[in-house]
């Protein structure tokens, strides 16, 4: 056993392994009309992550990141800041199954 949950999967990479991992995040706050779903696109793109951000109907923004877990984890870290002209108050993270998603949309 590789210590990975039902939300991780292992893949080897060049002699180690590479954990992946599918995260479900929603971000509360000022955080609609401030570019933050563009600013998350080329954030999440230039980490090479999957996925995608929408905004949703009660001012919150909400997106799924993949990629390798420390990638993962950078990308929600910026979440928690955001672009310079949001004020984020709140950042919701559930974990889910990978699904082998590479490219990152905005919806």
């Amino acid at each position: 056993m590789n210590g990975t949950t039902n939300e991780e999967h292992s893949t080897p990479t060049g002699g180690k392994d590479v954990v992946i991992v599918r995260r479900h995040v929603t971000i509360e706050g000022h955080v609609q009309g401030v570019l933050f779903r563009e600013s998350c696109r080329r954030q999440a793109q230039n980490l090479g992550l999957g996925g995608w951000v929408a905004n949703k109907p009660r001012g919150s923004v909400e997106a799924v990141f993949e990629g390798e877990r420390s990638v993962v984890e950078t990308m929600i870290a910026w979440c928690r800041i955001g672009p310079p002209s949001a004020v984020v108050t709140a950042v919701g993270v559930c974990d889910e199954s990978p699904i082998g998603e590479t490219h990152f949309a905005v919806h």
